[in-house]
């Protein structure tokens, strides 16, 4: 895999699903062999990247390649890929609806199927810090936990993980389709929220059954 366009195309994607404006969140993926991290640069137009753009590190944050300033997020990225072997895939967005949660410093309970399924669960708010800092990167670290594959940054975003890029795609429209639906039932009613035993059933056939390559 060329993990340097698999950056660029994520970036732009990112872009087109309106995932984020402008050149604000945030990507990276991470090399299960080499060990190496494949970051965007900071403050560049993701339509604009190149392969040549990608910042390569390595997992001590070290400069392995690319002679581009990294994303401030870095320490953020990277405490996540030290904390989370089975990660691969780490996207930062800035999307509307999940940004209503995170500014409330809410979190967004499991009231859709595919939250169950593809989330695990609620997705809590991780304690407000400045963006770029060791302290942002530690809150976000520890909000995740061990199993959680996305979290709401108070007053700033979401971050989104995979074992593959796919994977984090995936987690991030289903995040901002359960805040989007989560807000609207807001509006009528209080919504209700799925058991956690059926979550914990659902998160468990999604990774060990759903799909033509499973039991």
């Amino acid at each position: 895999m060329d993990y340097r366009t698999c950056v660029v195309e994520a970036g732009r994607k990112m872009l087109e699903r309106k995932l984020t404006v402008e050149t604000w969140g945030n990507i990276s993926v991470r090399d299960p062999e080499t060990g190496l991290i494949y970051l965007t640069p900071s403050a560049m137009p993701y339509q604009l990247l190149q392969e040549e753009d990608i910042v390569v590190l390595r997992p001590d944050g070290s400069l392995a390649g690319g002679t581009r300033k990294p994303t401030i997020e870095t320490a953020m990225h990277l405490g996540i890929y030290q904390s989370r072997p089975e990660i691969r895939a780490i996207i930062h967005t800035h999307p509307i609806y999940s940004q209503v949660f995170a500014t409330l410093r809410r979190e967004i309970p499991p009231i859709i199927d595919e939250a169950a399924q593809i989330l695990g669960g609620a997705v809590y708010p991780a304690e407000y810090a400045l963006p770029g800092t060791t302290e942002l990167a530690a809150n976000v670290v520890k909000t995740l936990g061990s199993d959680r594959m996305a979290c709401l940054l108070a007053n700033h975003g979401a971050i989104c993980l995979g074992e593959t890029m796919e994977q984090a795609f995936t987690v991030c429209t289903v995040l901002e389709m359960t805040a989007q639906i989560y807000q609207m039932a807001l509006a009528i009613g209080e919504p209700r929220t799925i058991r956690p035993e059926d979550v914990v059933f659902m998160k468990e056939f999604v990774k060990n059954h759903y799909g033509q390559d499973k039991d």
